[in-house]
């Protein structure tokens, strides 16, 4: 895979915290993080979605509490 198919995120300021984002096709959506490059997530523009929008709602926020 070549550099220039992964875009870093514009909140990652730090040269050490930055997220990258792929869009090979319209059905996939790759993610990774720049301290791990060669461990990607892959899903769906829907279920990152699903996450964003619970993000954003709070509904994560106490996730991993007993």
């Amino acid at each position: 895979m070549s550099t220039h198919d992964w875009r870093k995120s514009s909140y990652s300021a730090e040269a050490n915290a930055c997220l990258y984002v792929s869009a090979p096709d319209s059905a996939t959506i790759r993610l990774r993080e720049s301290d791990e490059p060669d461990t990607i997530l892959t899903t769906t523009p829907t279920a990152l979605a699903a996450l964003i929008h619970s993000t954003k709602a709070g509904r994560l926020d106490r996730l991993g509490e007993g």
